[in-house]
């Protein structure tokens, strides 16, 4: 995701040293906050004589493979049972926000049109064409086939948009403006509250770029270049684009999207009170940090002119 806003937004027209400098920024931002979170949280709810912490060490030896093994199985099967039952559901509960309904205002099957679509994209293979199992350059699409691609880019990005996630979005738009984001920015947002990698995917859907691989270059640029295109005409993130896309980076720096981090503080403290207030203060202080990047962003546009 950083490498996706920065690319898009901090390389054209600026220095070479400022991509480097922002990214170095976002991962900076958690060695500032986190000491004063610790320090803010000691003097309030963790109050009291700071507790011994005594661990024995184990004699040095070489390691049994029995040993690392039967362990490795243990912490394995314990992380499965106890934190993938809560990853699961909450990627559960995201794939179904995202699908459902499957069919629009006029009763017409999103998945089936897609499937067409996806038929008539795919190249047609001669007969008696054997595949290959070495790296060939991929033919050319004809006229149809990207027409096809181009138009089941869009109904999916219409099918994401009707869906209930989508919807949430836009309910939601009030509250995400202060922070320059538009639905699409805050459905994005929503989606990857389980796991913050899948931004770049959903973005890629919601702004007709297809399935984007959040490691490839190439598909990154090319939905960068789709990002600037379409907020070029929006009136906030036109002339707001650097704020508004630090102010996204700023969230995902503060925020605690992460469903398995959660598992394992609900495992460790034995507690959903711990875990709740876990995800509130981050989500909260995520939310601050990211309008305070993009009120301040503005007035910083606004006075350069």
């Amino acid at each position: 995701m950083y490498a996706l806003l920065i690319g898009a937004f901090l390389t054209d027209g600026y220095a070479r040293w400022v991509p480097g400098l922002a990214l170095f920024g976002m991962y900076g931002i958690g060695f500032v906050v986190a000491p004063l979170v610790a320090w803010a949280l000691r003097g309030t709810l963790l109050r009291g004589e700071t507790p011994v912490f005594v661990m024995e060490l184990p004699l040095y030896k070489r390691p049994s493979f029995v040993a690392v093994f039967r362990r490795m199985l243990d912490a394995g099967w314990a992380f499965v049972r106890r934190a993938g039952t809560l990853i699961l559901a909450s990627m559960v509960l995201v794939w179904a926000l995202l699908y459902f309904p499957t069919h629009d205002r006029d009763g017409n099957s999103y998945p089936e049109r897609i499937a067409e679509l996806k038929s008539a994209a795919e190249p047609e293979k001669k007969e008696g064409e054997a595949e290959s199992g070495g790296e060939e350059e991929k033919p050319e699409d004809t006229p149809d086939q990207a027409a096809a691609k181009k138009e089941m880019n869009r109904l999916s990005a219409e099918w994401k948009e009707n869906s209930y996630l989508g919807r949430a979005g836009k309910a939601m738009e009030p509250a995400f403006a202060p922070l320059g984001w538009d639905w699409k920015l805050g459905m994005a947002a929503l989606a990857s509250f389980p796991a913050r990698e899948v931004i770049v995917g959903t973005l890629g859907i919601i702004y007709e770029q297809g399935e984007v691989d959040a490691g490839d270059q190439q598909q990154r640029d090319e939905l960068g270049t789709a990002l600037r295109q379409e907020w070029k005409d929006d009136p906030v993130r036109g002339r707001y684009g650097v704020p508004v896309a630090l102010s996204v980076m700023v969230f995902f720096a503060l925020c605690c999207q992460c469903a398995s981090t959660l598992a394992v503080i609900r495992r460790e403290t034995k507690s959903w009170g711990w875990t709740a207030f876990t995800f509130a203060y981050m989500t909260t202080l995520a939310y601050l940090g990211a309008f305070a990047t993009f009120q301040v962003g503005r007035v910083v546009v606004d006075w350069l002119g």
